[in-house]
């Protein structure tokens, strides 16, 4: 209750009850107005219940933007490209028994997010381009952050090894922490696997990263354009038979491609 101060309060006794009188309000008229101590009468009910629900709509503003500014700087640290970040999984089509199964496994792998973080299951998006496998992805990616408050990187295998082999030349980021960059995510979606010259320096630098998230039992989403066959010889044995582990999964999208 906001009051009225008319004069010095100070060591004026209390009135109980109240003392009462009719004031007049230019907005609402005539409110009776009590008065507890000294010369301080209420307000008009109307206008402090106003500003009262005027002040809780700009509090709720205010928290809603400092919300959706928090989630823009996350969605931006986690490497989304902007074309996929309204990629939701509810608004993936999935139109034929094939894409029913992929959006499935999608939504389980968001929605068991505790499961799969614990066990550190690994999923490899694999078939033609413009089949939805970046969408899937970021999707998960999406909602793991929403729903669970995971940290996620996005970003292309080309990207993360550039990134280490510059870390390579004196000054700047080190190898160990451009690495850990690369591990530190709760999860990692390497997109464009076999896109490189999948040469034996970039498939050590690919290895040495999904093994240390191996170790630490961090889940990854590895996405290509590659026949599983040549994601396989691509990745090496040694990488495809770690994301096997735990329920890993290759997701075969062998549709046509959305885009025409």
């Amino acid at each position: 209750m906001t009051w009225v101060s008319v004069g010095d309060t100070v060591g004026a006794a209390f009135n109980y009850p109240p003392l009462e009188k009719q004031a007049h309000c230019d907005r609402h008229g005539i409110f009776e107005s009590k008065c507890y101590t000294g010369d301080v009468w209420t307000r008009c009910p109307q206008c402090e219940a106003e500003a009262s629900a005027a002040e809780d709509a700009r509090k709720a503003d205010a928290e809603k933007a400092a919300r959706l500014s928090a989630w823009r700087r996350k969605v931006d640290d986690a490497g989304i490209p902007p074309r996929f970040t309204e990629k939701h999984l509810q608004n993936f089509i999935a139109d034929t028994p094939r894409k029913q199964e992929a959006l499935a496994f999608a939504q389980d792998y968001a929605d068991d997010w505790a499961a799969v973080l614990q066990s550190g299951r690994c999923a490899m998006f694999v078939g033609r381009c413009g089949t939805g496998k970046t969408h899937l992805a970021a999707g998960i990616g999406l909602r793991v952050m929403n729903r669970h408050g995971a940290t996620v990187l996005f970003t292309t295998t080309l990207r993360a090894i550039r990134r280490i082999k510059d870390s390579w030349r004196k000054g700047g980021e080190t190898e160990s922490e451009a690495v850990k960059a690369l591990v530190t995510p709760d999860l990692l979606i390497l997109d464009e696997i076999g896109v490189q010259f999948g040469s034996e320096t970039e498939q050590l630098i690919l290895f040495d990263v999904l093994n240390e998230r191996y170790e630490k039992r961090k889940p990854c989403i590895l996405i290509s354009n590659l026949p599983v066959a040549d994601v396989k010889a691509y990745l090496g044995e040694r990488i495809t038979d770690r994301l096997r582990e735990d329920g890993g999964a290759f997701v075969p999208f062998d549709w046509e491609s959305f885009r025409g």
